[in-house]
């Protein structure tokens, strides 16, 4: 557990996420994909969170600001085959809208690079809409930046 300082006299806890946080994360992953347009689903959340921490398929990290959990980061590993490491996507990261523009996004990824550091991964990478310029310009602020030296392909199967 990380404890930071948020505000005066408030603190914000960040914690890894496990089964004991569950039914603090599936408010925020449900607001998460609502916010990507899918229609609320918290059964559905619950399940797939379940799944990825029974199953240790991803880390996820909770910011909770006077105990109330305000935003989540979730990062899925991969390999590097030319590195031969370990690298993650960082593919989600959401922070309640009540507490945006605070700090506590930030907090979350400085959160997710220093486990990746731990973890002696090669890099972290994440996609975001291009139309999302908040969350692109707390990227950039994070050290981040567009890796213009490779085309990325898609193909959706459903």
């Amino acid at each position: 557990m990380v404890l930071l300082i948020y505000k005066e006299g408030i603190d914000m806890k960040i914690v890894k996420g496990n089964l004991k946080c569950l039914k603090d994360l599936i408010p925020l992953f449900n607001g998460y994909r609502m916010f990507y347009g899918q229609p609320s689903d918290e059964e559905g959340a619950k399940n797939f969170l379940l799944a990825r921490i029974q199953n240790e398929e991803s880390v996820i990290y909770i910011a909770y600001l006077e105990d109330k959990p305000v935003g989540f980061v979730q990062l899925y590993p991969f390999f590097s085959s030319v590195a031969m490491k370990r690298a993650f996507i960082l593919n989600d990261l959401f922070v309640d809208p009540a507490y945006r523009k605070e700090g506590v996004g930030k907090a979350l990824m400085k959160e997710a690079f220093q486990f990746c550091e731990e973890e002696k991964s090669r890099f972290v990478t994440l996609q975001t809409a291009t139309n999302n310029y908040n969350a692109k310009a707390l990227y950039e602020q994070m050290g981040m930046h567009i890796d213009n030296e490779c085309d990325y392909y898609i193909k959706y199967l459903n």
